[in-house]
């Protein structure tokens, strides 16, 4: 299985493999971009074995021809372990792989439809590599999967129809809510992918009657940032503070304008928090009269439903208990399930291609 230690792939990943272990699977993490943090390591193999290539991710690059590296060494990674079956985390990762095993790749997120859902445009023609690459990738899969419906949607609007596209929602494990909230407002993310839509809360901040906790980096590994002045900035955290803060926090904040499936808004539903969510696609199929939505543009829409809800016990209570109630559907043990059963019928499906 591929993965990255940046953002939610690796959080996917590891809880994943932990549910599946059980069932007999074992796990070789095949990891790309920039190296781990210690911590991140010692939780990754403690689940399976990490090997950690030298090859970049594509979202990463500027130049195609540095993806070249990556079909090779995880072909011979592949033979190398003996794998029944790879499990890839970008499209990418599967362009001229040739491997003789199944090859399952999940779409968590791709360029083509960041811009589509961020930037309301097709990629940029200095990166119209990124279509291309990401087309040779589904066309060499299996199986593609989507974390939502709505992501699905975006992929087919991006790319055309994909073969053996299906829907696989993510999970996560239940944070234990604390018992009495507090007057806390967190939002959680890479703020500087303007995706995450950053800029829009803080300035809401400025007008929110409850502290706000923004949570996560400001700067990107390209250079990328975003001031932050008015919410309290805490920074990149590790996610055992992530979680207690989820914990402690009455309202949740995601403005997002771009979110294939959102870890956040779920793993703050499971903790007992209400959601401010924006109103994009995602957020309405999953959250749908679990959660307020505002329009991801409007800075003082978003501080009028957080001071709404921070003014109304009840209220706050009904859609933290609805959220909750919704989190449920979305478990670890059920996207296990899910992919034991894909990752079965792969293996024991005749007729799949064979790449040798």
């Amino acid at each position: 299985m591929t993965l990255d230690a940046l953002g939610g792939v690796w959080r996917y990943a590891l809880e994943l493999a932990a549910e599946l272990r059980p069932l007999g699977y074992q796990f070789t993490f095949a990891g790309l971009g920039p190296r781990p943090t210690v911590a991140q390591l010692e939780e990754a193999q403690r689940l399976g074995q990490v090997v950690w290539l030298d090859a970049p991710l594509d979202w990463m690059v500027d130049d195609e021809r540095a993806l070249d590296v990556v079909a090779p060494q995880l072909s011979a990674l592949a033979a190398e372990r003996a794998v029944d079956l790879l499990h890839l985390n970008l499209p990418s990762q599967a362009a001229g792989l040739v491997v003789g095993v199944p090859v399952l790749t999940m779409s968590h997120s791709c360029v083509v439809t960041w811009f589509a859902g961020v930037r309301k445009s097709a990629v940029p023609s200095e990166w119209s590599w990124q279509y291309r690459r990401n087309r040779a990738g589904f066309d060499n899969s299996d199986m593609v999967l989507a974390p939502s419906r709505s992501h699905a949607a975006m992929l087919s609007e991006a790319y055309g129809a994909i073969a053996g596209q299906r829907v696989v929602h993510n999970g996560s494990r239940a944070i234990p809510g604390a018992t009495k909230k507090e007057n806390l407002v967190l939002a959680a993310g890479r703020w500087w992918d303007d995706g995450k839509n950053g800029e829009v809360l803080d300035q809401a901040a400025s007008m929110i009657n409850w502290p706000v906790v923004m949570a996560g980096s400001n700067r990107g590994p390209a250079g990328q940032s975003l001031s932050i002045a008015h919410a309290h900035h805490r920074g990149e955290l590790p996610y055992g503070e992530i979680r207690s803060l989820m914990a402690r926090a009455g309202i949740v904040c995601s403005p997002s304008r771009y979110e294939p499936f959102g870890l956040v808004a779920l793993e703050a539903a499971g903790a007992g928090a209400a959601l401010v969510l924006s109103d994009i696609p995602t957020y309405r199929e999953l959250w749908d009269g679990a959660a307020l939505f505002v329009h991801p543009v409007d800075s003082n829409a978003f501080a009028d439903a957080v001071n709404f809800l921070s003014r109304d016990p009840g209220l706050r209570d009904h859609f933290a208990r609805a959220a909750r109630k919704r989190s449920q559907v979305f478990t670890v043990a059920a996207q296990a399930k899910a992919m034991d059963a894909a990752y079965l019928e792969l293996l024991e499906t005749p007729s799949i291609t064979q790449r040798a």
